[in-house]
């Protein structure tokens, strides 16, 4: 994993549009990724607007975060080859965090169940 800073100083907007793309190829709304992400973070609607407004690294979006879901330390599961549950660094976890999350709606999973 010696590629994994980059995701401290990637764009936090430009990785959401793709995972609406992502979703919305699979018949799923952005509505829904606003959902996901939000219950992942506790962000609000309205900041989480702010956050790709004003073009946010994920360090700085995850760091900013009004609170990380407690069920989030539940989220398991391969992303990118990786296991999301073995990550060691706490930006990274929440980065495949999201990314699991966001794959698995563009699946079809329920939101009920995306939301655990």
């Amino acid at each position: 994993m010696n590629n994994d800073h980059r995701f401290a100083t990637m764009k936090f907007s430009t990785v959401y549009r793709l995972y609406v793309q992502k979703a919305e190829r699979k018949n799923r709304t952005q509505e829904e990724v606003d959902q996901v992400i939000c219950w992942l973070t506790g962000y609000s609607r309205e900041e989480l607007q702010q956050q790709i407004e004003k073009d946010s690294d994920f360090q700085t979006f995850f760091a900013e975060a009004p609170a990380i879901h407690p069920n989030s330390s539940l989220i398991k599961g391969i992303i990118c080859g990786v296991r999301v549950e073995e990550i060691e660094d706490p930006l990274i976890r929440k980065v495949r965090c999201l990314d699991k999350l966001i794959d698995e709606l563009a699946r079809g999973k329920a939101l009920a169940k995306i939301m655990r």
